[in-house]
């Protein structure tokens, strides 16, 4: 069995669906009514929106709490930017507390002494947010988002994020943290998975980028590129890319090149077209993305050792000059590699993203990245706190619906360690010598002495991200950010929807089979490859297809995706 019906229609169900989940129970997004109604009897604040503030410290007393970091960190509650926190704005002094190991283990055991004493902050996790729920040791905290007059940064925060975190009684059990503040426009992120050509091999070859805009002027190039020499008298690899044994079905570099084909990869991995959902492996464009691979090798024009380079020997080829064109992540070419440059002194200068070259056949390119707006961080406040208003009065202020406010939590506000170069959301550069010597030292101690770097505590906007525009030091660093953004307008990335967001049902088909769809895939990537003529690849790709049926249970666990979003969406609705 291939397929399932919804309506009229036809589901097909990829790895990338059943995998991303399974490295950590993100969820961002997810509706909190597990939370909810394990946590029956968990105090709640008070429920209507025209109530006051809370008084809860003693007139006179200067604001403080404890905020218990989810995170292995480095402590130092003298920090420069929390002492700018406690004595101005907003007056407010902030003792943070680092979790020791397993972030996991180390709630657990919280819980089971007595839990935490004023706030916590974990990244957003169905495990957390289900223990924090039974625990009995929580406060709801509806109210204080629609208490514009009082806490403004709170109540700007998007009425769709708080939606989707009420219980079956309406509370929300968080403060909602590292969002979007426009999920209608939102931020890409460090896109990455691109085609990066060198440019010095592009002129040599007696062409010009736009010539790489379809898939047969790029087989043109790589001829023409293994034709020429590095440095060193080598003839160059026409293309390679990193196929990393710790890569996953939504991560790898060949996801680059299922991009031009058409196929989505990321989310999880699926693409709704019209009421059909498609998933990566059986989108037949996942074969015919392997099939040129294949044709390639076949061909001499893919690095042949691609299949066993460590990441290690991956970069030393790029930093030598060997390869002419790679996909995948740029990251993995190693920045530094031009970051560390002012010049054409070296091969990594020559770096260039391109845009995926045109398939035929294919009208749109796949995903590879998505968006997800969503929160990444919830912040939980004990019910047994005595400094409930130092806490609001905070977050209020890290949630301030500002482009820069990131900026302003993790250094401090403009003009006191770091300023605009020209003007506002524009360039900005540190301002502060000793700062910004601490700041960038390497080491973690000095680096706290001077911020506790709790970006994750405010919210991000499209219209200005920091490091897209800090001053450099050398020019090739700029390089990066420009990538990144030029990367995230080709095409390959998209806001998330609900159904990329689906965590799988515990215990479920979908769960105990997640680990051996991603073995398939590792096993019959380099089988399908490597394949010496059509007919082995025709062979192996049905043994794939027999394989992920026999060892994986391919149709029962799109059966049981398919149910999974059904229930999602009668439960939160569909974004």
């Amino acid at each position: 069995m291939r397929s399932i019906k919804k309506g009229k229609g036809t589901v097909a169900l990829s790895l990338a669906a059943m995998l991303a989940v399974l490295a950590g129970c993100s969820g961002n997004g997810d509706n909190n009514a597990n939370a909810g109604s394990e946590a029956a009897g968990t105090s709640s604040a008070q429920t209507t929106s025209s109530a006051s503030a809370p008084a809860s410290q003693a007139s006179g007393d200067p604001l403080a709490f404890k905020l218990w970091l989810g995170w292995t960190a480095t402590i130092n509650n003298d920090s420069l930017v929390q002492k700018y926190w406690r004595e101005k704005e907003p007056g407010v002094d902030v003792k943070l507390e680092a979790t020791q190991g397993d972030a996991l283990t180390a709630l657990n055991l919280n819980i089971n002494t007595g839990g935490f004493d004023d706030a916590a902050i974990f990244s957003r996790n169905d495990t957390v947010k289900s223990a924090m729920g039974r625990s009995n040791q929580i406060m709801s905290l509806e109210q204080y988002f629609d208490m514009p007059d009082q806490y403004p940064g709170l109540a700007s925060i998007p009425k769709q994020y708080l939606d989707r975190m009420k219980d079956k009684d309406g509370h929300i059990w968080s403060l909602p943290a590292w969002f979007d503040q426009n999920p209608s426009d939102p931020w890409p992120g460090w896109s990455s998975l691109a085609w990066t050509v060198r440019t010095d091999v592009v002129e040599k070859a007696g062409m010009k980028l736009e010539d790489l805009s379809t898939l047969d002027g790029v087989e043109t190039f790589l001829k023409k590129a293994a034709e020429q020499k590095d440095a060193s008298g080598k003839a160059l690899l026409p293309m390679s890319f990193l196929m990393d044994t710790n890569d996953t079905a939504g991560w790898n570099d060949e996801n680059a090149i299922l991009t031009a084909f058409g196929v989505s990869t990321s989310g999880k991995g699926v693409a709704k077209k019209g009421d059909d959902f498609v998933f990566t492996f059986d989108d037949p464009q996942y074969k015919a993305a392997y099939q040129w691979m294949n044709k390639l090798y076949r061909e001499k024009l893919i690095d042949p050792e691609v299949v066993t380079d460590k990441k290690e020997r991956y970069k030393e080829k790029n930093k030598s000059g060997r390869v002419a064109l790679n996909v995948g992540s740029f990251f993995n070419i190693d920045t530094t590699l031009w970051e560390t440059l002012d010049g054409p002194t070296e091969p990594g200068w020559y770096y260039q993203v391109i845009p995926f070259p045109k398939v035929p056949g294919v009208d749109q390119v796949g995903t590879n990245q998505v968006v997800n707006p969503y929160p990444g961080y919830d912040v939980y406040i004990s019910k047994k706190t005595k400094n409930l208003d130092a806490i609001l009065k905070f977050f209020d202020y890290t949630l301030a619906p500002k482009p820069e406010q990131q900026q302003v939590i993790n250094e401090g506000p403009a003009g006191l360690y770091w300023d605009w170069i020209d003007q506002p959301l524009g360039k900005w550069k540190y301002i502060d010598d000793n700062y910004k010597a601490d700041r960038n030292s390497g080491d973690v101690a000095r680096k706290a002495k001077v911020t506790p770097e709790l970006y994750m505590t405010s919210s991000y906007n499209n219209k200005w991200y920091p490091w897209w525009n800090s001053e450099v030091d050398k020019a090739g660093a700029a390089k990066t950010p420009a990538f990144t953004e030029a990367v995230g307008k080709m095409g390959g990335v998209r806001a998330a929807h609900n159904y990329d967001l689906l965590t799988p049902k515990e215990g479920g088909t979908w769960e105990k089979y997640a680990p051996e769809i991603e073995n398939l895939r590792k096993e019959y990537r380099a089988k399908l490859l490597m394949s010496k003529d059509d007919a082995q690849f025709e062979s192996t790709w049905k043994a794939f297809q027999d394989a992920l049926e026999k060892r994986a249970h391919w149709s029962e666990m799109k059966a049981e995706w398919l149910e999974t979003y059904k229930a999602d969406v009668a439960a939160n609705g569909e974004f």
